[in-house]
């Protein structure tokens, strides 16, 4: 995939998508059966959204996975379909950071911010933030992608990140400040149809503002057909 030529943003210690890599981890069906401290539905569409905007903005994309076949799954494939030709680096380690050719990717990107998410936040997001921080990169956690077995483990996690001098953030406000001006024409309909997609009462609301006020017509989705029943023999 090549990277869209945007609109140059200021820095200034924020997320460009020219300065950061966005690393998913984990995503896979047993880790979030044992999510218990937020809604597992919202994690998947939160996921689903941020892949997204990383396509739109062109921000370098690393997944990956841990014990596919033994234990948890394949990656969801919402997140596959997005990035179909980013194939996900299977590890045994529960920290990333101790797998080589996960670290590897991301050196290879010559980004030193990540925007990270992942399952659990307590093992496979606190424990590469760490250390990963500790080898001089800047970790952005994207809180309301990640989950974990209890709203204790989530919350002690997110303090140890923070702690450790990690900033956290959410899956729209990464999004909007990749975006940063509605002027940036570039992006702008991307964005606002992941919006539409993905962000319930405000993009109801958006779809209201073009509708009704600005007079667009309606947003139109292709027509969904279930299907086709397969008999088995």
């Amino acid at each position: 995939m090549s990277k869209p030529s945007l609109a140059k943003r200021s820095e200034k210690g924020l997320l460009t998508p020219d300065n950061c890599v966005l690393a998913m981890i984990d995503l896979q069906p047993q880790m979030l059966f044992g999510v218990a401290n937020f809604d597992r539905q919202m994690i998947i569409n939160n996921n689903v959204m941020l892949a997204k905007a990383a396509k739109v903005f062109g921000v370098p994309f690393v997944l990956s996975t841990v014990e596919t076949k033994g234990f948890s799954g394949n990656t969801w494939p919402q997140i596959l379909s997005i990035f179909p030709d980013h194939p996900p680096i299977e590890r045994t380690s529960m920290n990333s950071w101790d797998d080589t050719n996960f670290v590897a990717a991301i050196k290879k990107t010559g980004k030193k911010k990540i925007v990270l998410t992942g399952l659990w936040t307590e093992t496979c997001v606190a424990l590469p933030t760490v250390q990963a921080i500790h080898d001089g990169y800047e970790i952005y956690v994207v809180e309301d992608c990640c989950g974990d077995v209890s709203a204790l483990a989530h919350d002690n996690a997110m303090r140890r990140v923070v702690q450790a001098g990690a900033k956290p953030v959410t899956a729209l406000s990464t999004m909007l400040e990749w975006q940063r001006d509605w002027a940036q024409k570039d992006t702008y309909d991307a964005v606002m149809q992941i919006v539409r997609t993905h962000c319930g009462a405000y993009g109801v609301g958006v779809e209201y503002a073009y509708t009704m006020v600005h007079g667009t017509p309606a947003t139109a989705l292709p027509e969904w057909n279930p299907p086709k029943a397969v008999v088995h023999s």
